[in-house]
């Protein structure tokens, strides 16, 4: 049965740059090892200073992000001294492990123009014997990634394993990630083998068992249930889930299996313990908490709890 229907909620991740949260959710904190889905864009009104989209750089720990565009072009620089622009169908996979930062910055005008800019970010949970792993970071091209083709559906593995495809992209536990496309009445289904599955809707509507749902929502479905999903028009979806990892405690822009643990990357940040991007370090979001924000520095949403 369908297990529940998340409505993705209006937050922002920079000074001008709004997103669509859709995890976690209250009722629904993690889908596998997926604690984190904002959906970016298309970014059709661009501010008069376009450097307000920019997301300065912030810190991480215990989880994986994983960055995927659907159009225009994102330049990611962070603490190891990484510098490299994502495009379309690119995946930008960076894991935290004990600690790192990034900055994600919109450097290319032309990548602004006719609100082409759309990103989707999750992120992953890392087991309990990677929490602190060393950070690390890795760029897949489209070639990359396996693409499958049938009557009205186009589909892209971006990471994990289903419908018997699999890629190089390299994940701590086992999970499933596609980005796939369903012409108007088009029917699919969703991969059996996993524990935990769901799937948004980025673009266009579904009809399931008689309902249909629509873009901005999450819809996910017990084990063992196996839903017909028919397309009501050109829509795109965003399949997710895996097998759970336990509880996760998630503050801010940090993930742990361990309340402490978040409360010691608190302080790590505050006293300048995790690093910033050398190639990116005159700016940083601070703690939210932190009422002393440097010149130049966005805001910064209150922490997620």
């Amino acid at each position: 049965m369908l297990d529940i229907v998340i409505e993705a909620r209006n937050a922002a991740i920079s000074e001008s740059m709004k997103v669509k949260r859709i995890l976690p959710f209250r009722l629904r904190r993690m889908i596998g090892p997926f604690i984190f889905m904002d959906h970016a864009g298309p970014v059709t009104n661009v501010p008069p200073q376009p450097s307000t989209l920019d997301v300065l750089p912030h810190p991480h720990i215990g989880l994986s992000t994983v960055s995927y565009l659907f159009g225009g072009q994102v330049t990611h620089r962070d603490s190891l001294g990484v510098e490299q622009i994502i495009r379309p169908g690119e995946v930008n996979w960076m894991t935290a492990g004990r600690g790192i930062a990034h900055s994600e910055r919109l450097e290319d005008p032309a990548a602004l123009a006719g609100g082409t800019l759309e990103m989707i970010q999750t992120w992953v949970a890392l087991p309990e014997k990677d929490e602190e792993a060393a950070p690390s970071f890795a760029n897949y091209k489209p070639e990359q990634l396996p693409v499958f083709t049938d009557t009205g559906v186009w589909m892209r593995l971006i990471a994990g394993t289903a419908y018997g495809l699999s890629n190089g992209v390299q994940t701590a536990s086992p999970l499933f990630y596609l980005h796939v496309v369903l012409e108007p009445g088009a029917r699919f289904g969703l991969p059996q083998e996993h524990a935990e599955r769901g799937f948004y809707i980025a673009k266009g509507s579904v009809e399931i068992g008689g309902i249909t749902y629509n873009a901005g929502q999450m819809l996910v479905f017990t084990k063992g249930v196996d839903p017909l999903i028919k397309a009501q028009e050109h829509t795109t979806l965003m399949l997710l889930g895996g097998e759970p990892l336990g509880e996760r405690f998630i503050w801010w822009n940090f993930v742990s299996s361990r309340k402490e643990r978040i409360e010691q990357a608190k302080e790590d940040w505050k006293q300048g313990r995790i690093i910033l991007p050398p190639n990116d370090d005159h700016e940083f979001i601070p703690l939210p908490d932190d009422k002393s924000r440097p010149a130049g520095s966005a805001p910064r949403p209150e922490p997620l709890s």
